[in-house]
Parts: C-alpha cells; structure tokens; sequence
C-alpha cells in the first residue's frame, strides 16, 4: 500500500479516489485538495428524485421502506458503507460524498402523496436507511423535521436511526407518534473514546452528546436504544458492553449492532485511514475483517453481509448478547403499530365535514 495522504481538518476522506464508473480520473495536488489545511467547503446541490419512499425485500434489515431526505452525509464518517453509492452519481466515494451533498427540498410533499395514495399500506418507514437524516444542514433545512410532521399527521409509524444529538429538536413531533407507538429511536454510538470517534466521524458529535440524547428521549418517552454500529473488530469491538452499559444508563431500551462493511473502494480508503490514524492496528483489523468475511473485505450475501461468519463474528455476537444481558437491554427495537394510521381529509372533504 502507498503512503498514506496527509489528513484533512474536519473531513474522514484524504481525497477523491478514481470513480469506479468513470474512464478518467484527476489527481489533485496538496494545494488543491487541501490536504492539512481545511479541506474544501461543502456544496448543497438539489436533488430532483420524483419519488421519496424507497422499498426493498432484503432479509437483512428491519423494515421494506425508508426515506433519504439526503445524498452524501457531511458527517464524513470514514467507515460508511453509503459512500460507493455517491458513485452512482458521478461523484466520488471519497471527499465528493461527505462535501457534495444532494438535498431532496420536496420529501415532505412527496411523502404526503404517496402516504395518501390509494395503494400505500400502513407500515413502519425507516428514517433513514442510507444517510443520517440529521445531519448539520438539516438544522436549518428541517426537511427531516417535516417529514416528520407528515408522519405524525398520518400517523404511520416510522423508526428514526441516526448519530445526531439534532433528534432532541424534535421531541414534541417524535412524542406525538410515541403515543400510538408509532415511533422508535435508535442513536448509533461506534466508541466512546471522543479522541478515535473526532478521527473517525469528524463532524457529527461527541459520543457524550449522543448518551445525552438518549437520554432526553428516554425522558420524553419516545422509545429509544443505541445502534452500536459498525463493529470495528479489532479496534472498536471490546467497547461494545460499556456502550451498552453507557447507553442502558442514560435510559435506552434496546441495542442493535452491524459488523463492518467495506463494499467496493471503500476498502482501500478505509485502509488508508487506519495507515493515517492508527497505523499500529492496520494489519490487525484488515486481518480481522478477512477471518469474518470468508477471506475477503466484503461478502455482499443475504444473511452474512451485517453480520459476518467464522469465529471472531460469532464473538462479537455473542458479547453482544451478553452486554445487553447485563445492562438489561432488548437485542432488537420495539415492534411498532399501524393500528392508528389515517388519511386526513383532504379540502374537499372538508367541505361536507
């Protein structure tokens, strides 16, 4: 492997690797890439998606639709499996995905008319699947906010998964839907060491503000655990029963947890960001993601993808089991109800009361 680039301030990516759909790649230098200063601002580019609500049928996750208010994530968090999809765009996986970010400006209205469509059938909607729906520009767009305001109007019930102490913000919304136990929120904590999580995750925030979240949603009432997630082995991977702890502490219910991904280039940089940060457990951790992915980075099959295979895998969960075990923790969230979904009556209706 080459030498590592020199990091940049407040980004998880040292560049822009080759887009794996593209013929032609530029290499910038230094100066132009910012490497050790900055790092280049980030831009908001409209998104124009006709639809909002995206289904799938893998049996590996919890739910079959999930809304993405957002492409690309400026928490630049240097582990994200979502990073290869920025390719699909003609961006990169690397700086392009966390300082390129696209904006779905017409979720909430597009939410509305397909929760309102003859054909829609009440069930729980992730929120998001792909990129965190907090992130810092949503403290000014709230496009996540009036998403939602929609689902509360319709009453269907949506589970929120994010890394962002921004959810608190929205506690009367989230309350409203809790008491038709429509509602959970998951708060993804990958270390508690404030030091590692700045190297790995440079803008969302400190591991502390993220247990006080849950703690403010605890006391709220809106059902709330902690997604301790990715499992890092051989980096993060024995702090998973004092986050559990940690978490259980500040009033969760529940933690999930997901092994490592590396799909695609995601590998080779994040490779190059152990070399840069913490050259000394490179080869450890490398070496432990091949042992729990059949010998390679990745293993993309139904049914091991999140959870890995072999000895190390079975460890992890089973320290998982343990942790929650002890700190009295569900393994999996709430199963949440429809029972109180409706259709508000639109102008018209209205007229004939």
């Amino acid at each position: 492997m080459e030498p590592p680039s020199p990091p940049i301030r407040g980004r998880g990516a040292a560049g822009n690797p080759a887009n794996r759909f593209e013929p032609l790649a530029i290499e910038l230098d230094a100066a132009e890439s910012g490497r050790g200063g900055p790092g280049p601002a980030t831009e908001f580019l409209r998104d124009p998606s006709r639809s909002i609500v995206a289904t799938n049928d893998s049996p590996d996750v919890g739910f079959d639709a999930s809304v993405n208010p957002y492409r690309g994530c400026e928490h630049g968090c240097t582990y994200c499996y979502a990073r290869p999809g920025h390719e699909y765009l003609g961006y990169s996986a690397g700086l392009d995905f966390e300082s390129r970010i696209l904006v779905k400006e017409r979720a909430p209205e597009l939410l509305r008319r397909a929760l309102a469509a003859p054909g829609w059938r009440p069930r729980s909607v992730a929120l998001s699947g792909v990129t965190d729906c907090y992130q810092p520009v949503e403290r000014r767009l709230c496009i996540t906010r009036r998403c939602l305001e929609v689902l509360a109007e319709f009453r269907n019930p949506v589970a929120v998964v994010t890394k962002s102490s921004l959810v608190t913000r929205d506690l009367d919304v989230l309350g409203e839907l809790a008491r038709f136990d429509a509602c959970s929120v998951a708060v993804s904590v990958t270390t508690l060491d404030a030091a590692l999580a700045r190297a790995m995750e440079p803008r969302a925030p400190r591991p502390a503000l993220r247990l006080a979240a849950i703690e403010r949603l605890a006391a709220a009432g809106v059902p709330v655990g902690v997604m301790i997630a990715p499992v890092i082995p051989g980096l993060t991977d024995h702090e998973l029963p004092q986050i559990a702890e940690a978490a259980a502490r500040a009033g969760a219910r529940f933690a999930g947890t997901i092994l490592l991904r590396l799909p695609f280039g995601l590998a080779e940089q994040f490779e190059r960001w152990l070399a840069r940060h913490v050259p000394e457990r490179r080869r450890k951790v490398m070496q432990r993601v091949r042992a729990m992915r059949g010998g390679r980075l990745n293993d993309p099959r139904f049914g091991s993808r999140m959870r890995g295979s072999g000895i190390f895998a079975e460890q992890i969960q089973l320290l998982h089991r343990m942790a929650c075990r002890r700190a009295g923790l569900a393994t999996r969230g709430p199963e949440l109800s429809c029972a109180a979904f409706r259709r508000p009556a639109g102008p018209q209706l209205e007229l004939f009361g």
